[in-house]
């Protein structure tokens, strides 16, 4: 029982389980990241540590206000340890942080420009946004074409099972292992096609086709939501994506 309530809240807490190369990549370059911040949150922790220690305290106890003596104390310490004026140290918290951002920025371009390819795909799949639901036109590899749209189910009529605000009546059923080019549009207002789970988050635009992709490395059902807000019932708008092979 303790494991299993361990493994909901690491779920709830973290990232959601990655299917697609895309999100694995996401979930990498977030924990890479991540180190860096901790080594630059513990040094700069320890350098104002190290200030309000040598500084601000002792001047803390010689009363607050800083007398003629007091401003001279100070300038003495500082003077001693060459923090004012000291060229070395000025390259160094100029030249460090260039590396840091150098390191963190190549990974990132890397996964950017992945994201934005788009390889000769075996099914097409264009997705309009409406308020509030979705439309899906399904065109494979021999120009068949299917179109349908996609409605949440409401709350009363959900089976047992079924998670409430993210179930629609009819979802897109896409093949694993297999190119698909997303096309994104919207007919009245600005939405964000959003499942978490693949890495895609792209927004359809009024007149504006945007493109993206994703090829599937596990088979399921992946849930998302629109994450612009688009009016009233824009927390009704669910995405379920069924992922086959």
């Amino acid at each position: 029982m303790l494991y299993n309530n361990l493994e909901a809240w690491k779920w709830q807490l973290g990232f959601q389980k990655s299917t697609t190369a895309i999100c694995d990549g996401i979930h990498e370059i977030y924990n890479y990241v991540f180190i860096y911040l901790i080594f630059v949150f513990f040094f700069f922790y320890m350098v104002l540590r190290l200030i309000l220690k040598r500084f601000y305290l002792d001047l803390m106890r010689r009363g607050h206000r800083q007398s003629r003596e007091d401003q001279l104390y100070l300038y003495h310490r500082v003077s001693i340890l060459k923090l004012t004026h000291n060229s070395f140290l000025e390259f160094i918290w100029t030249f460090i942080p260039v590396i840091i951002l150098s390191v963190i920025a190549t990974p990132s371009f890397v996964l950017l420009y992945s994201m934005d390819e788009i390889i000769e795909p075996s099914i097409t799949l264009k997705i309009i946004g409406h308020q509030w639901y979705w439309e899906y036109d399904y065109i494979n590899i021999w120009g068949d074409v299917k179109n349908y749209e996609s409605w949440m189910i409401p709350e009363s009529d959900l089976e047992k099972g079924e998670l409430r605000l993210l179930e629609v009546d009819k979802a897109p059923t896409l093949p694993a292992d297999t190119h698909i080019r997303l096309l994104i549009t919207s007919a009245d207002v600005i939405h964000s096609w959003t499942i978490p789970s693949v890495g895609v988050k792209i927004d359809a635009v009024p007149g504006r086709l945007n493109q993206g992709t994703i090829f599937f490395h596990v088979t399921g059902i992946h849930y998302g939501q629109c994450s612009e807000i688009c009016g009233v019932n824009h927390g009704f708008m669910p995405i379920k994506i069924i992922s086959t092979l």
